[in-house]
């Protein structure tokens, strides 16, 4: 019977995760569904495999949807004996996104019980948490797989945690458990920055241990995290296994080019370039939005209203109200931070930094250095190019760094451990004598309310310009005059000035009914209970109505389920091309880095993190470099093109999509190579440069470029027979088939990309091998006679690796099994 009355406050607070996580997405409840940006790109990326899913019940793992060929490893690919992804499917039963917000509420709050923090509290800061606005904001924009990776980021910290206190049993099941969770929801760089934070709490740990001369204690923790680590990756270990295989394949991996498109040399020794991984860098001031939501202007998407500076000015210059809204609504650009896009500020609460200054006050815990310098340093991290040297040596010398882009991500720690601050700091409050409890509640206040006051003394340090004030300025000055382009800038910057008073006086007001709360309580005119409701109730309130503005920031934000789940409506371009029931490619030039083609077509283009490096620079050194040229080759009456493009041709584009005053155009071309061919002549180049400025002025019917470094073939002409022919006779993701015929021995090249794992190339059944030519395509040399060659994409590294996951989850389900017995074991002894 105690036992069930223990139990009773958290289920009570999981059904109230569940209630706010429902009420918050209310629009779910009705049967519609929310329309994220990212997922729409998803949806047309994964269209091929989904749709080769439904028709044969198998897995295709390669998609020709997509950049001319791609794994699907990461596009969501299904893999066998995913033990770990059916208990977080079990975890995640709510409609989405109300199942990542209700994982947000889950795993802080398994923290906080670790932290010994009593459920009321513990359910005040796991709202706190998951209502921060950053975490929010990327549901609202279709970052599952970060949100998702995020969610489990308290767990595996819960569990390190418990281990390091010598709960080894509870401890170490939890790790294991939330780290094989946490590498299931294949967000890698989420995963990867979490790292830093048990790194740090790691060393607390340990230099603590080797001070008290505990090296058996220290050798068995090190033991149960080896057993939990190796267990946690085992369980997932296809998708580890296909993504280690694929990343040098991938735009993550190090390029093999020397020079750039432009010509100059490439200089950077990282997989990425400096430029690209620090394209989204955090500003050092624009970090106090961190505490102040609007500060530099809120997010691009901010609007004004009839209440803005900007308005009354319209109005003033003669403007119609309808006419000055509009003009407000689409070029109030309010936002004027460092970042090229924002969605919104990545706001943590007013009241949160409070208490979590209050923490650092009040809290004597050693523990929460770990947290403050998890903090500390995902902020310095987060500023990128605005703190060019710690960022560079990370890059140079840190061991996978260099792989992830948008730094400004990692902030992600720090709002994790400022409210793992706050509540320790709240937890701490209420259980200590009220002259502490004074002590602290001024310092905190006082530190807190300091520090806004100083930012507003700060105001004229800023200019309060934007990125687009400029280019705004000669908009207007060339459909207005330059003082009205000039005076629409000063008034804009009036909003941008009133928004960074406002919000400070804001942040200002909700710090001070929080201490307020927590000074009543000192003074008994407020119960404990009361006063903690109250401090969770603006808390949660403030962070509510900020993430409102950015979630429900448009009448589109939600749509009905078949809306969402087909996003796509085809244009009169595309039922044109699609007469053609053929096997072609289609290049669509200003959607290229889009994935609404491949929703339609077998595009190389897409939407893609990860997408074939080689592929991608075939575009960036060559079609995409010359791209007017390209245009001098069309007749526009015809819809044709009268010259062949040696790289198109080979990719077996047929169509082209190309933008025109009057709309899309698809432009029809006839020199395309078709899906496969036989050529007479190879040339032989010995590095990657030589290959790609080899291929702009090859002739890929006749010719192809071998790179040595890359194969052995030793013959360099073969005697064409003009008769030769090669026939597809079947095209799948993952098989397709041909008939060949050729009098003589020939060299045939095949219009797919190359990918050296899990492709299997036969003639009449036996294996042959498969050639990288012309820099992404598949080579084979064919003898003399009919043939049927195949090509099937039976990937081993699924295979090894979903034994693996097999074996590991039948061992993880035996350990926790053992821990649940000697858990129960040690209890009864105990009483």
């Amino acid at each position: 019977m105690k036992n069930i009355q223990k139990i009773i406050p958290h289920l009570v607070v999981l059904i109230g995760f569940a209630i706010v996580s429902l009420v918050y997405f209310y629009p779910i409840l009705q049967g519609n569904k929310i329309f994220q940006s990212d997922i729409v790109q998803y949806t047309g990326m994964a269209k091929e495999q989904n749709d080769f899913r439904k028709e044969t019940n198998e897995e295709p793992y390669w998609t020709n949807s997509a950049f001319g060929g791609m794994p699907t490893y990461q596009l969501g690919a299904n893999y066998p004996n995913d033990a770990i992804g059916a208990l977080d499917d079990a975890l995640r039963f709510l409609p989405r996104p109300a199942d990542y917000l209700f994982l947000y509420f889950l795993g802080f709050y398994v923290l906080l019980m670790v932290l010994k923090v009593d459920p009321l509290k513990a359910f005040f800061g796991a709202l706190a948490f998951g209502l921060s606005t950053y975490l929010i904001i990327i549901l609202g924009v279709g970052h599952n797989a970060k949100a998702h990776a995020i969610a489990y980021m308290p767990m595996v910290v819960a569990g390190v945690f418990l281990v390091f206190q010598r709960k080894y049993i509870v401890g170490g099941v939890l790790t294991m458990v939330a780290a094989a969770l946490e590498i299931n929801a294949n967000h890698f760089q989420m995963t990867y920055y979490l790292l830093f934070l048990l790194l740090i709490m790691a060393i607390y740990f340990v230099v603590i241990a080797i001070k008290n001369k505990e090296y058996g204690v220290l050798g068995k923790t090190i033991g149960v995290f080896a057993v939990a680590g190796i267990l946690a990756i085992g369980v997932n270990a296809a998708n580890l296994m296909a993504t280690a295989e694929y990343t040098d394949f991938s735009i993550r991996g190090k390029s093999e080019l020397t020079f750039k498109p432009d010509g100059s040399i490439n200089t950077t020794n990282s997989a990425m370039e400096h430029d690209y991984i620090t394209e989204y860098s955090y500003g050092i001031a624009e970090s106090f939005n961190l505490i102040a939501p609007r500060l530099f202007g809120g997010g691009n998407s901010e609007t004004l209203g009839e209440d803005s500076v900007l308005y009354t000015f319209l109005l003033n210059y003669g403007a119609t109200p309808s006419e000055a809204l509009q003009t407000v609504e689409y070029y109030g650009k309010t936002y004027w931070g460092d970042q090229p896009i924002v969605a919104a500020p990545a706001y943590i609460g007013a009241i949160v930094f409070f208490l979590a200054v209050l923490g650092l006050f009040h809290d004597q815990r050693k523990i929460k250095y770990v947290f403050l310098a998890g903090a500390i340093l995902s902020l310095l991290l987060s500023w990128g190019k605005n703190f060019d040297g710690l960022t560079r040596f990370f890059i140079d010398f840190v061991p996978l760094y260099d792989k992830f882009r948008a730094v400004s991500s990692i902030q992600v720690i720090l709002e994790l451990c400022i409210p793992v601050l706050a509540i320790m700091g709240l937890q701490s409050f209420f259980a200590t004598e009220k002259e502490k409890q004074w002590n602290s509640l001024w310092k905190a206040t006082a530190s807190s309310l300091g520090l806004l006051i100083a930012l507003f003394l700060a105001k004229g340090v800023f200019n309060f310009s934007g990125a687009m004030d400029e280019q705004l300025i000669q908009l207007f000055g060339e459909s207005q005059d330059q003082s009205f382009g000039i005076n629409f800038i000063k008034a804009l910057k009036e909003d941008r000035i009133n928004f960074y008073t406002s919000d400070l006086m804001r942040s200002g007001i909700l710090i001070a009914i929080a201490a307020a709360a927590l000074w009543l309580y000192i003074q008994n005119k407020l119960a404990a209970t009361s006063a903690i409701i109250a401090v969770g109730f603006f808390m949660v309130a403030d962070l509510f109505m900020v993430d409102k503005r950015y979630v429900y920031n448009s009448p589109d934000q939600f749509k009905s389920a078949r809306e969402v789940d087909m996003p796509f409506e085809p244009t009169e371009v595309d039922n044109l091309i699609l007469k053609d029931s053929s096997n072609y490619r289609v290049y669509e030039i200003q959607g290229r880095m889009q994935a609404r083609t491949s929703y339609f077509h077998k595009s190389v283009g897409g939407y893609s993190a990860v997408r074939p490096r080689r592929f991608d620079q075939l575009f960036d050194y060559n079609v995409e470099k010359n791209i007017s040229e390209l245009g001098n080759t069309i007749d526009f009456q015809t819809l044709s093109f009268t010259k062949s493009n040696p790289i198109l041709d080979m990719l077996n584009v047929k169509y082209v999509i190309v933008p025109t005053g009057q709309g899309d155009v698809p432009v029809s071309n006839p020199y395309a190579n078709g899906n496969a061919w036989f050529v007479e002549n190879v040339k032989f180049v010995k590095s990657a440069d030589e290959e790609m400025k080899v291929l702009s002025k090859l002739d890929t019917k006749n010719e192809v470029v071998i790179n040595l470094l890359t194969n052995d073939l030793k013959e360099n002409t073969f005697e064409k027979d003009t008769t030769a022919s090669i026939q597809l006779l079947k095209h799948q993701p993952n098989h397709l088939k041909y008939n060949s015929y050729t009098s003589k021995d020939g060299f045939a090249v095949f219009s797919e990309n190359y990918y050296k794992n899990g492709w299997i190339a036969t003639i009449d059944g036996k294996e042959a091998k498969i050639y990288l030519v012309n820099y992404v395509l598949r080579g084979l040399q064919v003898p003399a006679g009919k043939h049927t060659i195949e090509f099937k994409f039976e990937p081993q590294v699924v295979k090894t690796g979903s034994a693996i996951e097999l074996i590991s989850a039948i061992v993880m389900l035996l350990l926790i099994g053992a821990g649940v017995y000697f858990e129960n074991k040690k209890d009864k002894l105990v009483k």
